[in-house]
């Protein structure tokens, strides 16, 4: 079990000190971390895990902060920053599967005895890729949607409101879709899709005090960002 607590503590951690930096060196840190998750979250997609009684992909937990990442966009940067991130993602996908599929049909050295392996980890990123793209757009526009929608019916109060009802049902939409696309066929969806949706909504819940954590650190650092 400690081994998941790192996991959950590690990731929320570098999403919140990318959020630090941000404030002082501009979004394109929050930008560049977003993208940065979407893409390692595709590369492990394809192994399933089990935490506690619970079978998800193992992308979950890098592909949960992508959506603390957007909030926090929009909500100091707003709407046109956050889209501007989804979209950086969606070409870090691109390229993503470009590169790995370009690399599993180069002819391998003779001496090098690992194309199997690398078959064996990269040869669905198609299938996971295709699924990830249709599965991406919709969810994250969804959240940043959703994020404003929020913010305009409780203004600068009740941040875990906007926070968490934005990300519950994106992560909602997000797992169906996904999962669906990119694993019928091959594992049994319906344990999949109700692991991951219980382990994301724990996850928005448990990002809720890191975003307290960077709403006060930008207020205490810059009156820029008080409100």
């Amino acid at each position: 079990m400690i081994e998941i607590f790192i996991w959950f503590l590690g990731t929320l951690l570098l999403a919140t000190g990318a959020a630090f930096l941000a404030k002082h060196y501009g979004v394109e840190y929050l930008i560049a971390t977003f993208t940065t998750a979407v893409v390692v979250a595709n590369v492990v997609a394809s192994k399933i895990v089990t935490i506690g009684p619970l079978a998800v992909s193992a992308g979950v937990v890098a592909y949960s902060i992508t959506f603390l990442l957007t909030d926090t966009i929009s909500e100091f940067w707003g709407k046109k920053e956050a889209q501007k991130a989804i979209w950086a993602g969606f070409l870090g996908l691109v390229m993503m599967v470009l590169v790995t599929q370009l690399s599993l049909r180069l002819t391998p050295s003779d001496y090098w005895l690992g194309q199997e392996a690398f078959a064996a980890v990269f040869g669905n990123t198609l299938r996971i890729a295709l699924a990830s793209f249709i599965a991406y757009v919709i969810a994250q526009h969804h959240d940043v949607w959703a994020y404003h929608f929020w913010m305009g019916k409780t203004g600068r109060k009740h941040l875990w409101i906007r926070n968490n009802a934005s990300t519950w049902i994106s992560q909602v939409i997000d797992t169906i879709i996904f999962t669906t696309i990119a694993f019928y066929g091959v594992f049994p969806i319906g344990p999949i899709i109700a692991g991951e949706i219980i382990l994301k909504i724990i996850i928005a819940a448990f990002d809720t005090p890191f975003f307290y954590l960077i709403r006060w650190y930008y207020e205490k650092r810059s009156p820029r960002w008080s409100f």
